[in-house]
């Protein structure tokens, strides 16, 4: 069964939008310095901190989005007023720099979260659902990135494929205990890929941050930045969860992984 016109083009876009690694591109342009450059000016503990805030921010995002996440209507995906909203809360970060990050990213990723599942519900999603909502968590992963030696072989259906099974348990433990137990092995497991994967963008959005001249204003314009990847990250991935559900997983991959092929050639 092969897929549609309208729908072939859909899943065209959503390859170019999944498989360009545009982040830091877009990240080194705006700050005017190459990124591999400004990691090397963060403290040696800066990394560690790093870490501890992105850990405590998924587990935030679990929470909001296992709780407070309601269905709407269908409508068209408002990305620029979540824009707006992730650029004052990156204003915070810039005017404030390193000390601030422990307030603005779980604010500004809690930002981006309700842009992902108001992009979700545009492409026919129920965000009602556990399993919908731990897709719009894995977007945050999807539009994260691996260690250098890894990073070749990390395609859009390689970090589903392996986040598949912790998102599976998650869901499930979720859907039958909640977050009462949320020391729960499944529950950590989940966090961990998640935020292994978020933690390198947002160690080169602290880095370019930063950057003394750039100030409040710079901070916002990075946090634009950082909105405007995760929204075409997730407007990706719900094309292709779309296309799913009506030509089925095996068809969709198999014409993604064509498409991929042809553009890298």
């Amino acid at each position: 069964m092969g897929l549609e016109p309208e729908d072939y083009k859909d899943l065209r876009r959503a390859v170019d939008l999944l498989e360009k690694r545009r982040f830091t591109a877009r990240l080194t342009h705006y700050a005017g310095r190459p990124i591999e450059k400004l990691m090397t000016t963060l403290p040696a503990r800066t990394s560690d901190r790093v870490q501890r805030v992105v850990r405590f921010t998924v587990r935030r995002l679990l929470a909001v989005a296992a709780k407070t996440m309601g269905k709407g209507r269908h409508r068209r995906a408002s990305l620029r007023f979540h824009k707006m909203a992730g650029g004052v809360s990156g204003a915070v970060g810039g005017a404030f720099g390193l000390p601030a990050l422990a307030v603005e990213l779980p604010v500004s990723t809690t930002i981006i979260l309700r842009s992902i599942a108001d992009i979700a519900r545009s492409e026919g999603e129920d965000i009602t659902s556990i399993e919908c909502r731990l897709a719009c968590l894995e977007v945050f992963a999807l539009g994260g990135r691996g260690t250098a030696a890894n990073d070749a072989d990390t395609g859009y259906y390689a970090v589903r494929a392996s986040l598949a099974k912790a998102v599976s348990e998650a869901a499930q433990h979720i859907a039958q205990s909640g977050l009462t137990h949320k020391g729960a092995p499944v529950l950590v497991r989940f966090i961990s890929q998640i935020a292994s994967r978020l933690g390198v963008l947002v160690s080169e959005k602290v880095a370019a941050q930063a950057i003394p001249v750039l100030g409040a204003a710079g901070g916002a314009g990075i946090n634009l930045v950082f909105m405007r990847h995760f929204q075409e990250t997730a407007q990706g991935h719900f094309i292709v969860r779309r296309l799913e559900r009506t030509y089925g997983q095996e068809v969709v991959r198999q014409a993604y992984q064509e498409l991929r092929r042809t553009g890298r050639s």
